[in-house]
């Protein structure tokens, strides 16, 4: 489930940046910031679906799945395939997300 929480915070957040991106470095109208705050305002909701005890480690591990999404974006959207090193630096902080969320906790 917290995949799936991620993931859709992940797209939220990008689309919600993206169209402050597009008001401020393409020219959009100021009516592309309607959507985006709804959207920022979404994936702070789902995140608080996050399944973790705490805030901070739930944000920390985001983080990684929001890297993924945005290279996904930069590909997707932009046309540019990630390379090599963008893929590699994607999976290292998967593997960070794992420690933080799987990681053994003092009982």
């Amino acid at each position: 489930m917290t995949a799936l929480v991620y993931i859709a915070a992940a797209l939220a957040e990008i689309a919600g940046c993206f169209s402050f991106w597009a008001w401020l470095r393409l020219d959009r109208s100021a009516w592309w910031l309607l959507p985006g705050m709804a959207a920022l305002a979404l994936f702070a909701w789902l995140l608080t679906l996050a399944e973790a005890e705490h805030a901070g480690r739930a944000y920390a591990a985001y983080g990684a799945v929001y890297i993924c999404a945005s290279l996904g974006w930069l590909w997707v959207v932009e046309g540019v395939r990630p390379d090599r090193w963008d893929v590699l630096g994607a999976v290292i902080c998967l593997a960070g997300a794992a420690l933080i969320i799987y990681g053994p906790r003092p009982a």
